[in-house]
């Protein structure tokens, strides 16, 4: 029985899942073994299904790192903040590139001149600082604009057309909201979007938190009230944004402009949650004493929304109305691990420093005037990776992220990286060329963990998996005959001196 499973070449040719047939998937693998290698006088007599579905993991896993190709890759364009955030399947880099104008891929070479430590917050004497009011917030006053900030995806910065918009002006989040149309036959006629910014804050060495900020709640109208929220929550926001209280054709309101959505309590029994309304006075408000006791991870959420409902009339115009400013989480006890200064939690003042100032690959002067090398006349040894003018990268496992040297600025860049071949069920798929090397990984690993299998056995599988994966490895190299011929062709050409 052929492969193809009656797929035509239209079904092919006008579908988008291009040379597919060179690779096997894993659920395919899976039972292929079971049928060569499981049953009655078989090598392995019985076993679970799920058992070889791990060992078949483990052996794709292992054969991504360095037997199959790296085909993971992704292009930014390198921010202000010269850094560029890990794929969420990462496991490691193959290649860092800028790409030019003509499309021609620069590689990038790592420094080891610089890193983005831990800074410790110090006293004037130099001895460390346990704060009482350590802060947890980056960036509270929104002078980044929204640098250290997530958005719901429909929260735009610049729209003029959008039901819903943020932006920085003066150093406030300034969110502005107009009304959406219905059909009168449905309720309610006029709805808004309840928006959301937040920051994940790490609070494993805290107990109690105290919040505070800046705030401005501002009505569109009389019939539109506005509301301003900022707290505390173990969950993220709702990425459904439109707020209305019931509807006649099915639709969920978002959970946004709920208080549930701050979901800790506090020493004294109040919510984990600030709110403005225009009747307040105040414009800076506090609340002490949320218990995250036993929380590693919780949200600093800020949410702007209007109450619609009772409108006569629509407010088709995008109003700027309610604002933020100087949100600040701190620990509410006395501190008792290090902290970073608030304007070094995420960059060190080592990097920062690096990142301000030409990197030295790129100051070719120094080359010249001997500013590189001080002793005129003694340049024996040269550093490969100053020996380019292309730029350089660090690689911040801390943080999940990479930074860049400061010529990369406004660059497009490719990341290849290697990932484990696990993230997705479209992902977990073998090449035909690596197949057998597949079945004997998963068979040593099974008889090499069961009791009653002869050392023999499992020593002949063991060399088995060694000689399948080298001639992987070979196949997978994708050597041509005459791509070698040609390159070495030029090894012929005579070098004149």
């Amino acid at each position: 029985m052929g492969l193809l499973k009656n797929t035509t070449h239209k079904d092919y040719y006008q579908g988008n899942d291009y040379g597919n047939y060179q690779f096997t998937s894993l659920d395919d693998i899976v039972s292929q073994f079971q049928i060569a290698y499981v049953g009655e006088s078989k090598l392995i007599s019985k076993i679970k299904r799920a058992d070889v579905a791990f060992f078949a993991q483990r052996a794709m896993q292992e054969l991504s790192f360095d037997t199959f190709k790296s085909i993971k890759s992704q292009q930014i364009d390198i921010p202000a903040s010269l850094t560029m955030k890990l794929p969420h399947d990462y496991v490691n880099y193959t290649k860092i590139s800028w790409v030019d104008g003509s499309g021609i891929k620069h590689p990038l070479y790592p420094t080891n001149s610089t890193s983005n430590p831990f800074q410790i917050l110090q006293e004037d004497d130099g001895s460390y600082s346990f704060p009482e009011d350590d802060e947890e917030v980056v960036d509270g006053g929104f002078s980044n604009n929204f640098d250290h900030w997530l958005r719901n995806p429909n929260v735009l910065l610049f729209a003029t057309t959008f039901a819903a918009t943020l932006k920085v002006i003066n150093g406030k989040a300034v969110f502005s909201h107009r009304s959406r149309t219905k059909s009168p036959t449905y309720q309610p006629k006029f709805w808004g979007h309840a928006m959301a910014v937040w920051q994940e804050l790490d609070v494993s060495d805290k107990d109690y938190l105290n919040l505070s900020a800046d705030g401005e709640a501002v009505d569109i109208g009389s019939d539109a009230p506005g509301f301003l929220r900022v707290g505390i929550s173990t969950n993220l926001p709702d990425q459904v944004t439109k707020d209305f209280a019931s509807s006649t054709n099915g639709d969920v309101p978002t959970t946004n402009s709920s208080i549930d959505m701050f979901n800790l309590p506090t020493s004294s029994g109040t919510g984990s949650y600030l709110e403005w309304t225009t009747s307040d006075n105040d414009t800076t408000k506090e609340i002490s004493g949320i218990n995250v006791v036993g929380i590693d991870k919780v949200y600093v959420i800020a949410v702007s929304f209007h109450d619609f409902t009772g409108l006569t009339v629509n407010e088709d115009t995008l109003t700027q109305t309610n604002n933020i400013d100087n949100i600040s989480v701190t620990n509410a006890l006395a501190n008792n691990h290090l902290s970073s200064p608030a304007d070094n939690k995420t960059e060190s003042s080592t990097w920062k420093s690096y990142k301000s100032t030409t990197p030295s690959e790129n100051n070719t002067d120094d080359y010249e005037d001997d500013t590189y090398w001080p002793i005129k006349g003694n340049r024996y040894g040269l550093d490969p990776q100053h020996a380019q003018v292309n730029g350089s990268f660090y690689m911040d496992n801390r943080l999940g992220k990479i930074h860049f040297s400061s010529n990369i600025s406004g660059k497009t860049v490719i990341l290849d990286y290697i990932s484990d071949s696990l993230g997705t069920d479209k992902e977990m798929q073998v090449h035909k060329f690596a197949e057998e090397a597949m079945y004997k990984c998963i068979a040593y690993a099974i008889l090499s963990t069961r009791s009653n299998t002869p050392e023999y056995v499992v020593q002949r599988f063991k060399k088995e998996r060694f000689a399948e994966t080298r001639k992987a490895k070979l196949r997978l190299s994708n050597i041509k005959l005459e791509e070698i011929t040609q390159i070495l062709r030029g090894k012929s050409k005579q070098i004149k001196h």
